[in-house]
């Protein structure tokens, strides 16, 4: 299994733009075989080492083949898009762990 974990570095007008879009990829999420358990969330950041990604999501994929159909996925695409374009950066504002668990 493979958790796609998404930390995003958000501009300071992109918190009443951004529900939607997570909506959108928890709904993606949930129509795609092998992918499961949308999250998403505020970064506590308990340990001060991710100040500047305050915000993020997460879902489990069952392996690639899975996490390779939700990337390509034109529903991704677009939301994805509309990500970058509220994140300082852009594209740099978005950081992305695919965790491999073992059982």
């Amino acid at each position: 299994m493979i958790r796609h974990c998404v930390m995003l570095n958000l501009q300071d007008d992109a918190q009443e733009k951004l529900p939607p879009v997570l909506e959108g990829l928890a709904e993606l999420v949930d129509t795609l075989e092998g992918c499961s358990a949308f999250v998403a969330g505020i970064n506590r950041d308990f340990e001060s080492k991710s100040p500047n990604h305050p915000f993020g999501f997460m879902f489990d994929a069952e392996d690639e083949a899975a996490l390779n159909t939700y990337a390509e996925h034109p529903r991704h695409k677009q939301l994805g898009a509309t990500l970058v374009s509220l994140c300082k950066g852009g594209a740099d504002g978005i950081m992305v762990f695919d965790i491999e668990v073992t059982p």
